[in-house]
């Protein structure tokens, strides 16, 4: 697939670059990129969770009353869980909710949704640029050159503090570097805006 150039004024340059068929241009796995999400998403989870079991309770062991004799059911402690104050029975303990996916199927899952963007028409290279000032509305403007509407992502070769800051503010847009590109925000994106430079490293490390 070919692809035209564009500056930062939505403009083309007059340049053209050649998207490599083996990222850009597979049959998307869907199954990959659920399984790819659902491991991103298992990492973010703290997994701190914890209650307390009747074992952890600060409460007297003494026994609450006779054992017979009462004309109640007998009862041998308070941090029983049947008592408001007692354990939890099987309660929540803390873990850790990630899992091991192979990088072969990592990589076809980042391989799979540029390539569903690319067949959508929402890929987009731009030229490298910089902005002299971290303002917001030169962003937007950006954004609006180029024609995107919805949610982007754009993929830069190194993060440029005026452009990350100008970007942060907007709800709709974010702005990553090549090597922290993750299959969440790529799927998440309906529109990836990708560096010249940047590109270059993503077809080399995804082939």
């Amino acid at each position: 697939m070919e692809l035209k150039i564009i500056n930062k004024d939505g403009k083309e340059t007059g340049k053209k670059v050649t998207l490599s068929d083996e990222v850009f241009g597979i049959e998307p796995n869907e199954h990959a990129i659920w399984m790819d999400v659902k491991q991103y998403l298992a990492n973010q989870r703290q997994g701190t969770h914890k209650s307390k079991e009747r074992a952890e309770i600060n409460y007297t062991g003494k026994k609450l009353h006779r054992q017979k004799g009462t004309g109640g059911a007998r009862h041998g402690s308070k941090r029983s869980p049947i008592f408001v104050g007692g354990g939890r029975v099987f309660g929540p303990r803390p873990k850790d909710y990630g899992f091991k996916l192979n990088k072969k199927v990592k990589t076809l899952a980042k391989r799979s949704i540029l390539s569903a963007r690319a067949a959508e028409g929402k890929v987009f290279v731009v030229e490298d640029f910089a902005l002299d000032a971290p303002k917001t509305k030169d962003y937007s403007a950006f954004i609006n050159a180029v024609g995107v509407s919805g949610k982007s992502l754009f993929v830069v070769d190194g993060i440029e503090n005026n452009l990350y800051l100008s970007a942060r503010n907007l709800p709709k847009t974010m702005v990553t570097e090549k090597n922290q590109v993750n299959i969440f925000d790529l799927v998440n994106a309906e529109s990836i805006l990708i560096s010249e430079n940047a590109l270059n490293h993503l077809e080399s490390i995804l082939k």
